[in-house]
């Protein structure tokens, strides 16, 4: 069943329900209003006894008859004796007690001659020992009840009818940024096309569930473009040194082999490929693993973690100058990640420093760690990508590297919140990441 008749089916459903109780309790109400009615004018009746007996002994009819006033049926005064017949009802020990007094006049229901009636039996106002009894059909109230019962009745199919039809055409406007999103989601699955988008207006949850959907689709699209781009890039990043290595291994394979005098400087081009791959693969799955919105992270002192990362610099790099200006700074984030991104921010201004040159690396208190080197510098045209991954400008193709480590420096800045630039100065460049500190 779809969610419009669902909708349409609750609405007619609970609409119905308001309706049905609404009636009985109408019903109910009605029905004691109109015996309460009733039974004040067989009370009236009985009080207006005396008159109608003095008009009926006018007219020279005997004390005890049965007579019809409209609905209202009279039964004039009865001897206070126990079995007597009178042509309507009975006198029982009850109303021998009522007409003497002893007890309280009554109400009750009695059937006469295969008819219903309400029967009120008091003693003959203004003497003792008579009876008198007013008795109304209750096919009167009760055909009151039944046009009652009918038009409720009437009442409660339209309306179920016209909630039916109201919820109907409102689920239908409600409902129509729900089929559109199922269109959506239906064409992307046929089509694979992820550019869908839904449009809805307001601010009710079906808005909400539109706008979500559109923004998980630009998300999945911009994802699904940058694994294509990355597949894309990494395949041409890693063709090179394959092709170098399997070239190596076919001229080892050829004539001589590892006796031809060539063979030592084929094999250490084929470690340095081999490295190269294994520096690649090894960057490709920390840009995975630093990407996780879900990441291990503790209290860390980006102070104490940059300086481990320059004395292995130093020992690494003896030909540089390093110097370290830190404070103590405290942040809350992954460790690991954070030393891999501090380590690459080194690793780069090594690789740009020229013999005897000086890399700088401060520590500031606000979460910021920063590395200065007396490198050539970035051009103008480089700046804004030097972040990207397997970015490379012409004057680095040359050299070893993949373009990736300052994309995981970007990666690891924005995994924790934080953020990367880069400023040109005029001998080499500062690269800084700043990472909200631990208050």
């Amino acid at each position: 069943m779809s969610l419009r008749n669902r909708v349409t089916l609750a609405g007619g459903a609970v609409v119905l329900g308001a309706l049905l109780l609404t009636s009985l309790i109408l019903y109910l109400w009605q029905g004691a209003n109109l015996r309460d009615r009733h039974d004040s004018e067989l009370v009236a009746a009985v009080a207006q006894t005396p008159e109608l007996l003095s008009a009926f002994k006018q007219r020279g009819l005997p004390p005890a008859v049965v007579v019809s006033v409209g609905p209202i049926w009279l039964q004039l005064p009865l001897e206070g004796i126990e079995g007597i017949k009178s042509g309507f009802l009975p006198v029982d020990r009850r109303d021998v007690r009522v007409a003497a007094r002893e007890a309280a006049p009554y109400f009750h229901d009695a059937v006469h001659d295969g008819v219903g009636y309400r029967v009120y039996t008091a003693p003959y106002p203004g003497a003792d020992g008579l009876l008198v009894r007013a008795a109304v059909p209750v096919s009167v109230i009760d055909a009151t009840l039944d046009r009652l019962l009918a038009l409720l009745g009437m009442i409660t199919v339209a309306g179920t009818v016209l909630a039916a039809s109201g919820a109907r055409l409102a689920a239908g406007g409600v409902l129509r940024p729900v089929s559109r999103l199922t269109e959506a989601v239906e064409h992307v699955t046929a089509t694979q096309d992820l550019s869908a988008r839904v449009e809805a207006g307001g601010n009710d949850e079906i808005a909400r569930l539109a706008r979500s959907f559109s923004l998980m689709m630009g998300a999945v699209e911009e994802s699904v473009r940058t694994q294509r781009q990355l597949v894309a890039d990494a395949s041409h990043e890693l063709r090179t040194p394959l092709t170098s290595l399997n070239t190596n291994l076919e001229l080892l394979a050829e004539k001589d082999g590892l006796t031809d005098p060539e063979a030592p400087a084929l094999v250490d081009d084929a470690r340095r490929q081999a490295e190269e791959l294994k520096a690649l693969v090894n960057d490709l799955i920390d840009l995975g693993r630093y990407g996780r919105t879900e990441t291990h992270t503790e209290d860390t002192r980006l102070d104490l973690l940059a300086e481990a990362v320059v004395a292995r610099a130093t020992r690494r790099a003896p030909h540089l100058e390093f110097h370290v200006e830190s404070a103590p700074c405290l942040v809350h984030a992954d460790p690991d990640a954070v030393e891999r991104a501090v380590g690459n921010l080194v690793d780069n201004a090594v690789k740009w420093s020229p013999g005897g040159g000086r890399v700088l690396v401060r520590v500031e208190a606000g979460g910021t760690v920063s590395v200065t080197d007396q490198g050539p510098g970035i051009p103008a045209a480089d700046l804004p990508h030097i972040f990207d991954r397997f970015y490379r400008s012409p004057s680095a193709r040359s050299m070893p590297g993949s373009g990736l480590g300052l994309a995981i420096v970007r990666q690891v800045a924005e995994t924790h919140g934080g953020t990367v630039t880069a400023e040109p100065l005029n001998r080499g460049v500062q690269l800084r990441m700043s990472l909200p500190p631990t208050h």
